[in-house]
């Protein structure tokens, strides 16, 4: 087992502070890169662009591309091939993560470790703006390396969340972060959209249009990781341990030994497997909206970009007001009322008519408001629960659990719906992980997860 060291005393309130700000910048660093080449623009041109490469031309309703590609010998429909990526590197970093995060626990120099993360994956997002024409395999290699960079780096700043507040700071400085990340990733999508949509005023195609933007989310999340790189200081690591093999070797055992003591903090384990049903939950309904909202209301491509827009900017104040709500009846509570919001979510969106634009705007005010505050007040909750000196390790089984398990939700989306032909019980389905997270949340001693990882307990929780 791992020695450690006395803790690094929390620097005085201005200090932290300042170093707060700075990494909240972060969230908003990244999030251009999650919305703009994620969530919107990437996996649509990355597939016209194999389509291109496989019939002449991208495939439409009335004339789909049905040539596959050969991907290692193995046929490849060309419009999932984006899916199929996303699925690859959710799988591995499932693998790769816990060792990232073991790597950042021994180091001096986890600020560093942040930025070159980030600026690597913010380098192949840049570089995104070279795929054109049928060059599918450069689109596939730089989503691969920046999907790999982002979870990296997201494992690196969750855990130095807990060096920069106190546990009664936790919720209010991950809300502010979870708020910033959404504004900023929903003010850089509202201007490459007007590009993309206005692209014939602008004199360009579509297609660089599209590449424009790309281009502008990877510059983005560079340039401004600057930000945290600049405000925060890096701290001696709390675990000791002695040198033995190369700092990979060290790293990959210190795994083992994580994998192996967890069992000792079961209050963190019922945790992160509440968190995997109601995060899958959450996660599937992001996906599935927009085939929901095309497929199934028979809305076109301006609603869906307006609902898109409209979950950013509200789920900016939704983050800072659960932030509140937490403060005054703790996290866990917070987050267990969030999860029926939910559940009323999915039902709601059962009934919702077809072809009628309000009822959509509406349910995506109530997602919005739920969807910050849920995601912030889960990293800030699990921040307690884990022992200090560990806490990239930790938060690495956050992200490696959430990224291997996340095909559950969208499996039972669509059995559902092949079973059934509608997408309306498809969505209603869903429900299932909120009210078994929410049983599994609800078993969960908050007060005993803060006692056996050794740490101090917030005022409320």
């Amino acid at each position: 087992m791992a020695a450690t060291t006395a803790a690094t005393p929390i620097p005085d309130a201005g200090a932290r502070r300042r170093e707060q700000r700075a990494w909240y910048f972060y969230d908003w660093a990244n999030s251009a890169y999650v919305t703009t080449i994620l969530t919107v623009l990437f996996s649509p041109y990355l597939a016209s662009i194999a389509e291109t490469a496989a019939c002449g031309a991208p495939g439409t309703p009335e004339n789909p591309c049905t040539t596959t590609l050969r991907i290692l010998g193995v046929p490849v429909s060309p419009g999932s091939l984006p899916l199929y990526v996303i699925t690859a590197t959710t799988l591995l970093s499932a693998l790769v993560l816990p060792v990232v995060g073991a790597a950042a626990d021994r180091s001096r120099h986890r600020k560093q470790l942040l930025a070159g993360f980030a600026w690597t994956g913010a380098a192949a997002a840049s570089a995104m703006v070279f795929v054109a024409g049928t060059n599918w395999q450069l689109g596939v290699a730089l989503l691969f390396v920046g999907n790999l960079c982002l979870a990296s780096s997201i494992v690196v700043y969750d855990a130095l969340l807990c060096d920069i507040s106190t546990p009664d700071e936790r919720d209010r400085v991950s809300s502010r972060g979870w708020a910033l990340g959404y504004l900023g990733g929903g003010l850089l999508l509202l201007v490459n959209l007007a590009v993309v949509q206005g692209h014939t005023a602008l004199g360009i195609s579509t297609s660089t249009a599209v590449r424009i933007s790309l281009l502008s989310a990877g510059l983005w999340w560079g340039a401004f990781t600057l930000v945290p790189y600049l405000g925060l200081r890096n701290r001696p690591p709390v675990a000791v341990v002695p040198e033995r093999g190369t700092f990979v070797r060290q790293s990959v055992g210190q795994l083992f030994t994580t994998l192996r003591e967890a069992r000792a903090y079961p209050m963190t384990l019922l945790f992160l497997l509440a968190y995997l049903f109601f995060n899958d939950g959450v996660q599937t309904v992001i996906y599935a909206s927009s085939v929901y909202a095309s497929s199934q209301l028979g809305l076109g491509e301006t609603v869906l970009i307006a609902t898109i827009l409209v979950v950013q900017f509200v789920a900016f104040g939704g983050a800072l007001l659960f932030g509140r709500i937490a403060a005054r009846i703790g996290s866990r509570r917070t987050i267990l009322a969030a999860l029926w919001v939910w559940v009323a979510v999915v039902v709601a969106a059962y009934f919702l008519p077809a072809r009628e634009v309000a009822p959509l705007l509406i349910l995506g005010v109530l997602i919005g408001i739920v969807l910050g505050g849920t995601q912030a007040l889960s990293r800030s909750l699990y921040s307690q629960f884990v022992p200090r000196g560990r806490e990239a390790e930790y938060f690495s089984l956050y992200q490696a659990c959430e990224r291997g398990t996340s095909w559950l939700g969208t499996l039972v989306f669509g059995v559902v719906h092949q079973l059934t032909h509608s997408y309306r019980p498809a969505i209603i389905a869903l429900a299932v992980f909120f009210v078994v997270g929410f049983v599994l949340l609800a078993k969960v001693d908050p007060e005993r997860a803060v006692r056996d990882a050794g740490n101090e307990s917030p005022a409320v929780m």
